[in-house]
């Protein structure tokens, strides 16, 4: 069942030194390229990445929380065009969650890498560094990377206990009965 994927899944940033298979990186093609977008305009661009000099320098797009990526087998780089659609953003994040949800449907474990808005150093933004070096067009946005691989660690699905009921309201703000 769904819910139990979603009970399951956790962001892994430690990866065993396996690859994956081309039938679960074409699955996870189809399944971003499935994900759902606003009027159906689809305004992103995927970037599938498992050269090993190209994941060491994108592990440095950020000052911080992206150097796990140097051990990930695969990144893929979720970019967005902003003159097709003005919610490109959201877009992008649906498939990028759909991304993490099919990879740990298929037994892998993934993490989300913020790129939009986060500095690669003082004087450059995670965005830039990461379109030179991928070489993506200038016009294209990019909101993020996940890296994905084989579970290097095993962690347990959040407690029921620790969901935050409280920012749910019935029929009216803040009425917490239904």
């Amino acid at each position: 069942m769904f819910i139990d994927l979603l009970r399951k899944r956790r962001s892994i940033r430690r990866f065993q030194e396996r690859t994956i298979e081309p039938e679960k990186i074409d699955t996870l093609v189809e399944a971003m390229l499935r994900s759902p977008s606003s009027r159906g305009i689809n305004p992103w661009n995927f970037i599938v990445v498992t050269d090993r000099d190209l994941m060491s320098r994108l592990a440095q797009a950020k000052t911080h929380g992206s150097a796990f990526l140097v051990n990930a087998p695969l990144a893929i780089v979720v970019c967005g065009d902003s003159a097709k659609s003005d919610v490109w953003i959201e877009d992008t994040s649906i498939a990028s969650l759909v991304l993490h949800l099919c990879s740990t449907d298929l037994g892998l474990g993934s993490c989300w890498i913020q790129i939009r808005q986060r500095q690669h150093n003082d004087r450059t933004e995670s965005e830039a560094y990461v379109r030179d070096t991928l070489d993506i067009r200038p016009d294209l946005r990019v909101e993020a990377i996940v890296a994905i691989g084989y579970p290097a660690e095993e962690k347990k699905g959040h407690d029921s206990a620790t969901l935050n009921y409280a920012c749910i309201s019935y029929e009216t703000y803040g009425k917490s009965t239904p």
